[in-house]
Protein backbone atom coordinates (compact mmCIF):
# COMPACT_ATOMS: atom_id res chain seq x y z
CA UNK A 1 0.00 0.00 0.00
CA UNK A 2 1.50 3.23 -1.03
CA UNK A 3 1.79 5.97 1.54
CA UNK A 4 0.85 9.55 0.80
CA UNK A 5 3.67 11.64 -0.54
CA UNK A 6 2.63 14.84 1.14
CA UNK A 7 4.70 14.43 4.34
CA UNK A 8 7.82 13.28 2.49
CA UNK A 9 7.54 16.11 0.04
CA UNK A 10 7.20 18.54 2.90
CA UNK A 11 10.17 17.14 4.75
CA UNK A 12 12.48 16.53 1.79
CA UNK A 13 11.58 19.54 -0.29
CA UNK A 14 14.15 22.25 -0.92
CA UNK A 15 13.28 25.67 0.35
CA UNK A 16 14.42 28.76 -1.43
CA UNK A 17 16.18 31.11 0.93
CA UNK A 18 15.38 34.78 0.82
CA UNK A 19 17.67 36.73 -1.49
CA UNK A 20 18.87 40.20 -0.65
CA UNK A 21 18.94 42.18 -3.84
CA UNK A 22 21.92 44.48 -4.29
CA UNK A 23 21.50 48.09 -5.20
CA UNK A 24 23.03 48.49 -8.67
CA UNK A 25 24.35 51.91 -7.73
CA UNK A 26 26.29 50.65 -4.70
CA UNK A 27 29.84 49.33 -5.29
CA UNK A 28 30.76 45.75 -4.41
CA UNK A 29 32.22 45.18 -0.93
CA UNK A 30 36.01 44.76 -0.97
CA UNK A 31 37.44 41.29 -0.93
CA UNK A 32 39.57 41.32 2.22
CA UNK A 33 41.44 38.14 1.40
CA UNK A 34 42.27 39.36 -2.08
CA UNK A 35 43.37 42.75 -0.82
CA UNK A 36 45.61 41.14 1.79
CA UNK A 37 47.31 38.90 -0.72
CA UNK A 38 47.81 41.58 -3.37
CA UNK A 39 48.73 44.46 -1.06
CA UNK A 40 52.05 45.88 -2.27
CA UNK A 41 54.71 47.16 0.14
CA UNK A 42 54.11 50.82 0.95
CA UNK A 43 57.48 52.41 0.33
CA UNK A 44 60.70 52.08 2.22
CA UNK A 45 60.14 51.35 5.91
CA UNK A 46 62.09 53.66 8.16
CA UNK A 47 63.50 53.12 11.59
CA UNK A 48 61.52 53.71 14.75
CA UNK A 49 62.11 57.05 16.46
CA UNK A 50 62.53 57.29 20.19
CA UNK A 51 60.34 59.65 22.17
CA UNK A 52 63.40 61.03 24.06
CA UNK A 53 61.28 61.67 27.12
CA UNK A 54 64.14 61.77 29.65
CA UNK A 55 66.36 64.33 27.80
CA UNK A 56 63.34 66.43 26.89
CA UNK A 57 62.10 66.38 30.48
CA UNK A 58 65.52 67.39 31.86
CA UNK A 59 65.89 70.27 29.41
CA UNK A 60 62.34 71.46 30.05
CA UNK A 61 62.87 71.35 33.83
CA UNK A 62 66.14 73.30 33.65
CA UNK A 63 64.64 75.93 31.37
CA UNK A 64 61.62 76.23 33.63
CA UNK A 65 63.77 76.76 36.72
CA UNK A 66 66.04 79.27 34.97
CA UNK A 67 63.15 81.22 33.45
CA UNK A 68 61.30 81.21 36.79
CA UNK A 69 64.34 82.57 38.65
CA UNK A 70 64.88 85.39 36.14
CA UNK A 71 61.18 86.22 36.05
CA UNK A 72 61.01 86.40 39.85
CA UNK A 73 64.03 88.71 39.95
CA UNK A 74 62.66 91.00 37.24
CA UNK A 75 59.30 91.26 39.00
CA UNK A 76 61.07 92.00 42.30
CA UNK A 77 63.12 94.81 40.70
CA UNK A 78 59.96 96.26 39.10
CA UNK A 79 58.31 96.20 42.52
CA UNK A 80 61.09 98.39 43.97
CA UNK A 81 63.28 95.73 45.56
CA UNK A 82 66.95 95.18 44.95
CA UNK A 83 68.06 92.58 42.43
CA UNK A 84 69.22 89.27 43.76
CA UNK A 85 72.90 88.93 44.56
CA UNK A 86 73.55 86.10 42.13
CA UNK A 87 72.21 88.12 39.18
CA UNK A 88 74.36 91.13 40.08
CA UNK A 89 77.43 88.93 40.44
CA UNK A 90 76.65 87.22 37.12
CA UNK A 91 76.27 90.55 35.33
CA UNK A 92 79.53 91.83 36.82
CA UNK A 93 81.41 88.66 35.91
CA UNK A 94 80.16 88.77 32.34
CA UNK A 95 81.17 92.41 32.04
CA UNK A 96 84.64 92.12 33.61
CA UNK A 97 85.95 88.70 32.55
CA UNK A 98 87.75 88.56 29.17
CA UNK A 99 86.68 86.07 26.53
CA UNK A 100 89.90 84.08 26.82
CA UNK A 101 89.40 83.45 30.53
CA UNK A 102 89.59 79.78 31.56
CA UNK A 103 86.15 79.64 33.17
CA UNK A 104 84.55 81.39 30.21
CA UNK A 105 86.09 78.84 27.85
CA UNK A 106 85.03 75.97 30.09
CA UNK A 107 81.47 77.26 30.27
CA UNK A 108 81.35 77.76 26.51
CA UNK A 109 82.68 74.24 25.94
CA UNK A 110 80.07 72.71 28.26
CA UNK A 111 77.28 74.67 26.59
CA UNK A 112 78.51 73.62 23.13
CA UNK A 113 78.74 69.97 24.19
CA UNK A 114 75.21 70.04 25.57
CA UNK A 115 73.95 71.70 22.40
CA UNK A 116 75.62 69.10 20.19
CA UNK A 117 74.20 66.33 22.36
CA UNK A 118 70.69 67.73 22.03
CA UNK A 119 71.10 68.12 18.26
CA UNK A 120 72.32 64.55 18.01
CA UNK A 121 69.30 63.32 19.93
CA UNK A 122 66.98 65.39 17.75
CA UNK A 123 68.44 64.19 14.42
CA UNK A 124 68.93 60.49 15.17
CA UNK A 125 66.04 58.02 15.46
CA UNK A 126 67.32 55.99 18.39
CA UNK A 127 65.76 52.64 19.30
CA UNK A 128 68.69 50.83 17.75
CA UNK A 129 67.57 47.53 19.26
CA UNK A 130 64.30 47.56 17.30
CA UNK A 131 64.65 46.33 13.71
CA UNK A 132 61.95 47.52 11.26
CA UNK A 133 60.05 44.81 9.43
CA UNK A 134 58.67 44.83 5.91
CA UNK A 135 55.47 46.81 5.50
CA UNK A 136 52.70 44.95 3.71
CA UNK A 137 50.02 47.49 4.67
CA UNK A 138 50.37 51.28 4.59
CA UNK A 139 48.78 51.73 8.02
CA UNK A 140 50.69 49.03 9.91
CA UNK A 141 54.29 49.22 11.11
CA UNK A 142 56.03 46.39 12.89
CA UNK A 143 59.39 45.97 14.53
CA UNK A 144 61.38 43.08 15.90
CA UNK A 145 63.70 43.31 18.88
CA UNK A 146 67.27 42.33 18.14
CA UNK A 147 67.42 39.91 21.07
CA UNK A 148 64.32 38.09 19.83
CA UNK A 149 65.75 37.87 16.30
CA UNK A 150 69.06 36.58 17.65
CA UNK A 151 67.21 33.95 19.67
CA UNK A 152 65.40 32.75 16.54
CA UNK A 153 68.67 32.44 14.64
CA UNK A 154 70.33 30.60 17.54
CA UNK A 155 67.43 28.14 17.81
CA UNK A 156 67.58 27.44 14.08
CA UNK A 157 71.32 26.88 14.31
CA UNK A 158 70.88 24.45 17.20
CA UNK A 159 68.50 22.35 15.06
CA UNK A 160 71.29 21.51 12.62
CA UNK A 161 72.76 18.06 13.32
CA UNK A 162 76.25 18.23 14.74
CA UNK A 163 75.91 21.65 16.38
CA UNK A 164 76.70 21.50 20.08
CA UNK A 165 76.29 25.20 20.90
CA UNK A 166 75.75 28.43 19.02
CA UNK A 167 76.15 32.11 19.82
CA UNK A 168 74.59 34.90 17.79
CA UNK A 169 75.39 38.61 17.89
CA UNK A 170 72.94 40.52 15.76
CA UNK A 171 73.47 44.07 14.57
CA UNK A 172 71.42 46.14 12.17
CA UNK A 173 73.46 45.09 9.15
CA UNK A 174 75.20 41.86 10.16
CA UNK A 175 74.61 38.73 12.21
CA UNK A 176 77.71 37.02 13.61
CA UNK A 177 77.12 33.35 14.31
CA UNK A 178 79.69 31.24 16.14
CA UNK A 179 78.90 27.53 16.36
CA UNK A 180 80.68 24.57 17.93
CA UNK A 181 80.33 21.16 16.29
CA UNK A 182 81.18 18.00 18.24
CA UNK A 183 80.64 15.52 15.38
CA UNK A 184 80.26 15.49 11.59
CA UNK A 185 82.60 17.19 9.20
CA UNK A 186 82.91 20.93 9.67
CA UNK A 187 82.27 21.62 5.99
CA UNK A 188 79.02 19.66 6.09
CA UNK A 189 77.89 21.43 9.25
CA UNK A 190 78.80 24.79 7.76
CA UNK A 191 76.84 24.08 4.59
CA UNK A 192 73.76 23.03 6.57
CA UNK A 193 74.09 26.08 8.80
CA UNK A 194 74.30 28.39 5.79
CA UNK A 195 71.04 27.07 4.41
CA UNK A 196 69.25 27.06 7.76
CA UNK A 197 70.37 30.58 8.70
CA UNK A 198 69.49 31.99 5.28
CA UNK A 199 65.98 30.58 5.61
CA UNK A 200 65.74 31.91 9.17
CA UNK A 201 66.83 35.40 8.14
CA UNK A 202 64.25 35.48 5.34
CA UNK A 203 61.61 34.22 7.75
CA UNK A 204 62.19 37.13 10.12
CA UNK A 205 60.55 39.47 7.63
CA UNK A 206 62.97 42.33 8.22
CA UNK A 207 63.05 45.30 5.90
CA UNK A 208 66.84 45.02 5.66
CA UNK A 209 67.86 41.41 6.20
CA UNK A 210 71.31 41.29 7.81
CA UNK A 211 74.18 39.44 6.21
CA UNK A 212 75.31 36.34 8.08
CA UNK A 213 78.92 35.88 9.14
CA UNK A 214 79.37 32.23 10.13
CA UNK A 215 82.24 30.46 11.85
CA UNK A 216 82.19 26.78 12.84
CA UNK A 217 84.84 25.22 15.07
CA UNK A 218 85.46 22.26 17.32
CA UNK A 219 84.95 22.63 21.08
CA UNK A 220 88.15 22.99 23.06
CA UNK A 221 89.39 20.27 25.33
CA UNK A 222 88.44 20.53 28.96
CA UNK A 223 91.17 20.75 31.51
Amino acid sequence: MSEPLGSEAAEGSTRRLPVVERDPGRPDPPDLEKDTEEAPPSGRPGRFWSARRVPAGIVALLLLLLAGAFLYDVVAVRAGRDALGWRRDLARQLAERPLDDTWVLVGAGVAAALGLWLLLLALTPGLRRTLPMRRTHPDVRAGLHRDAAATVLRDRAMEVPGVQSARVRLRRRRARVRALSHFRELDDVRADLDGALDDAVRGLGLARPPSVSLRVARPGRKG
